[in-house]
């Protein structure tokens, strides 16, 4: 591909990580697949089942397979006790993933979750001295879990009794947090390794672009409003082959990923949350449709006429040209769809470039259009990552999968203000929100999310 033809594909494919991600659901379905941070009415009320974000790459220290993570529970406050926190053991934790465009999972990981809880009422403390283990009795509250693949064939356990990396309750109780991580790395049957448990929230961004927009004047720019919380990690390795279509991954490199939650009700599992391409529903869907959003599974987004039109004519665009006089996009959006809804390949669209459609797999069958995280695990692993991914020419980065370091905020604004289909940078959101990478650095190793704070995050305040 040409660097401009992949600069407009990757623009594009980016944009819809954000605006087309609602025109994948829109393009006929009227509710989607993503979900954020307390992005809709029901799950800000239910936070431990709320997707924050989710992420998939090839490894870059270990090429021959590929990460995949989703994070809960948003905004947790490092000294958030007595009570610290945990998974639901009422639901059901999924990393869903389609091999073969039908906008159905062909591979599910799920993660169900058990208390052992040994207070009882001698205490109020997590745990009653130091902790240097996951099986120190200081402990005194733990979660365990089980992992299991999920196939068409049947369920597989890969992990029993696995055991959840606590809350990072300070350097008294747990003076090695490090040791700590590095004991609930668990490897899997068939190859791999899982991981459950707290991590810092890798998502970096300026959370006041709901306060019209930064501001109204680009002032409210610059302050990383995750920076200090923390949220529950959920991360798994594998081979390749092991997500691949027919066990593959040379023929067949590209996948689809999403993140969901099941939580139990009287009338059995019902899906709560869903998540896929980042920001959709929190800037892209109105807040009439954005519970919807969270039940409906990726299969159903080419049916749903209501949410089709919130891609295919965007509200942000429409708010840039108000707000900050920049021209919206003329409509209908089309260049977004084929970034959201089918993935980029040149058959598939204007965009004259192959890049993540699975299209490209080789015993592919007939594709669906639907919103989700797609990745080519054919593209290697990047010497330098560019924060701006495709946007810079770089074919690892968002939205190609999404790497920890992927600016998305920026790579989304530029797109919902045209960038994504002029193949330019709009020059006026040159500098985005000023947050270009987290305030923590990533780990080189599995599962790569950054250590917990243990101290306040106003603890500069006086």
């Amino acid at each position: 591909m040409k660097l401009t033809t992949n600069r407009r594909a990757l623009l594009a494919l980016a944009a819809a990580g954000a605006l087309a991600a609602s025109s994948l659901a829109l393009l006929q379905p009227p509710a989607g697949t993503a979900s954020s941070h307390r992005e809709a009415p029901l799950i800000a009320g239910d936070p431990r089942n709320d997707n924050t974000d989710v992420y998939a790459f090839v490894s870059p220290d270990r090429p021959d397979t590929v990460t995949l993570l989703a994070d809960f529970l948003p905004f947790e406050e490092p000294n958030g006790g007595p009570n610290f926190y945990t998974f639901d053991t009422r639901s059901r934790y999924n990393i869903k993933i389609d091999s073969n465009g039908d906008a159905l999972p062909d591979v599910t990981y799920q993660w169900t979750f058990r208390d052992e809880d040994r207070r009882g009422t001698s205490t109020f403390l997590a745990n009653n001295g130091p902790v240097t283990s996951l099986d120190d009795p200081n402990l005194l509250f733990r979660q365990r879990y089980t992992l299991q693949r999920i196939t068409p064939r049947g369920v597989t356990t890969l992990v029993r009794n696995g055991v959840v990396a606590p809350s990072n309750t300070g350097p008294a109780s747990m003076p090695s947090y490090a040791t700590l991580r590095a004991q609930a790395v668990t490897s899997v049957q068939g190859g791999g390794r899982t991981f459950a448990g707290q991590s810092d929230d890798p998502f970096f961004l300026d959370l006041r672009v709901f306060d019209l927009l930064y501001g109204g004047d680009l002032s409210e720019v610059g302050q990383d409003t995750l920076k200090g919380y923390g949220v529950q990690t959920l991360a798994v390795q594998v081979p390749k082959d092991a997500v691949a279509l027919k066990g593959d991954a040379r023929r067949n490199p590209v996948i689809g990923v999403w993140s969901s939650v099941d939580k139990w009700s009287p009338q059995g599992y019902k899906q709560v949350s869903r998540l896929g391409q980042p920001l959709v529903n929190e800037v892209v869907l109105p807040a009439g449709l954005k519970d919807a959003f969270n039940s409906v599974s990726p299969d159903k987004d080419a049916g749903l006429p209501s949410v089709v039109r919130r891609v295919t004519h965007p509200e942000v665009p429409r708010l840039l040209e108000k707000i900050y006089g920049l021209k919206a996009p003329a409509t209908p959006r089309t260049d977004l769809v084929e970034i959201f809804l089918t993935g980029i390949a040149k058959d598939n669209g204007p965009i004259k470039a192959d890049l993540n459609s699975q299209n490209l797999n080789k015993d592919a069958g007939r594709l669906r259009p639907a919103e989700m995280l797609r990745l080519n695990m054919s593209v290697p692993p990047t010497a330098a990552p560019n924060r701006l991914g495709v946007l810079a020419g770089d074919l690892q980065g968002f939205p190609n999968g999404r790497r920890l370091t992927d600016d998305v905020v920026d790579i989304a604004l530029q797109a919902m203000a045209g960038a994504a289909r002029t193949g330019k940078l709009v020059d006026a959101l040159a500098t985005g929100d000023r947050v270009d990478a987290n305030d923590k650095a990533f780990g080189t190793s599995f599962p790569y999310v950054a250590l917990p704070a243990n101290t306040s995050v106003n603890a500069g305040a006086r």
